[in-house]
């Protein structure tokens, strides 16, 4: 507690500030326990990938959609409730799916909505909290830990989840998990009403930002990029751990991977903020991209375990050195965007947009190949189309020129949304 308080302080905003690491912290340990295992289970009950991909596509089309009404309701009224808004709607999302039980398949457009719009509301809300309550002093604190309790989640969640579903006969110890996930949800909307009510303000320009696209050549090459970094992310987020489990049978297994994953891209994240400096981004994210792409030679045309697994640490590895400058070059670009004082909001949701415009694209390009052609045959050479995404970012980032020095990225003071590997949506 004591090292706590060196690092922030003891006034009222400190206060906000652990209360919302707090729910980072409990978003971040439901996420991982259940978001793993959710698309098997909905597989093991319809058999059909094109289920899946219906299921996700819901997912990402209300994810914007709630993207750009909680931007503007946080306009009109206080942050806070729409960070609860956001809590409350994942918390429905399990609840729903618990009292489904066995017919929770019948209902996959619903439940692609639920959970689709909580992401939208609760990262929106973070993200502009995350702006509000963090100072230069206290960022680093907050980033930091933040990222030590998304790893550790990362680490533990799936590997405790998989020993716990394979234990437990039929389907229990899935409906243990979603209530776990519940439980800690239901934590945080509790933890919501203890925030100091922060006023909103503005007016929502929305399309003044979409349209500042055309002026501000930064933005339109940032904003492109997030479309082919959509691309990978729509269909990789769901098929992989799918794709884990047909190959194992073993929720088990899957644990083990995303276990395995979650390790390598802790250590990777630590080294890639050490030592890749501003002038060592662009490089970086064409490293990175090319290690994902090449990556799935591990596993489209000769599959077993092992190969899964020497492909969870090569994407482990391959993401931090992408996302590390990735992210940075996105918030450099925003903070450098007209009127972003006034407009941060406007500018976090159309970045929001275009990313799952390509998650979009994405899913539908599985949907129409699951439903038109032979998908044993057709899905390897789809995985080695879609997943070249990450590897065109670099075709837009390299264009983009800002003021640049050599200091290594842990020394920027920028806000960090945790990304977890293959594109986790959470």
């Amino acid at each position: 507690m004591i090292n706590v308080k060196k690092w922030i302080g003891s006034r009222k905003t400190d206060h906000d500030l652990m209360l919302l690491l707090m729910i980072g912290g409990f978003y971040s340990l439901s996420i991982a326990l259940s978001n793993t295992f959710v698309n098997v289970y909905l597989w093991k009950q319809s058999g059909e990938l094109i289920d899946l991909g219906l299921y996700n596509l819901f997912i990402v089309i209300f994810q914007p959609l709630a993207f750009i009404i909680a931007g503007k309701v946080s306009k009109k009224i206080d942050r806070v409730v729409v960070l609860r808004l956001g809590v409350s709607f994942l918390a429905a999302f399990f609840l729903t799916v618990l009292v489904l039980k066995d017919q929770a398949v019948n209902y996959m457009y619903l439940l692609g909505a639920i959970i689709g719009v909580g992401y939208g509301f609760y990262w929106l809300a973070f993200n502009v909290l995350t702006f509000e309550i963090t100072e230069p002093e206290t960022r680093d604190f907050f980033n930091g830990f933040l990222g030590i309790l998304t790893s550790l989640s990362g680490m533990v969640g799936p590997m405790l989840a998989g020993l716990i579903i394979s234990r437990l006969t039929n389907t229990i110890g899935y409906k243990v998990i979603f209530a776990v996930s519940l439980m800690l949800f239901t934590v945080a909307v509790m933890l919501s009403f203890f925030f100091t009510s922060r006023k909103a303000h503005g007016d929502y320009i929305l399309l003044k930002i979409i349209q500042e696209r055309k002026r501000n050549k930064n933005w339109r090459l940032i904003t492109n990029a997030h479309v082919f970094q959509g691309l990978r992310e729509g269909t990789f987020t769901f098929f992989i751990n799918v794709f884990v489990y047909i190959v194992t049978k073993s929720e088990m297994a899957l644990g083990t991977f995303s276990f395995l994953n979650s390790f390598v891209a802790f250590f990777t994240y630590i080294v890639a903020s050490r030592w890749i400096t501003k002038k060592m981004r662009k490089k970086a994210i064409l490293a990175g991209g090319l290690m994902l792409y090449f990556s799935l030679f591990l596993i489209l045309f000769q599959i077993s375990y092992e190969r899964l697994l020497i492909y969870a640490i090569a994407i482990g590895i391959a993401y931090p050195i992408l996302l590390v400058p990735y992210s940075s070059i996105t918030y450099d670009v925003i903070g450098k965007g007209w009127n972003i004082a006034q407009a941060r909001i406007e500018y976090i949701v159309v970045r929001e947009i275009f990313l799952n415009a390509g998650r979009i694209l994405s899913i539908l390009f599985f949907i129409f190949t699951v439903a038109l052609t032979n998908e044993t045959k057709t899905i390897p050479f789809l995985l080695l189309l879609i997943g070249s995404g990450h590897a065109f970012i670099y075709l837009f980032v390299k264009q983009i020129r800002l003021k640049e020095s050599n200091r290594p990225l842990k020394q920027e003071k920028r806000i960090h949304r945790p990304n977890l590997a293959d594109g986790e949506k959470g």
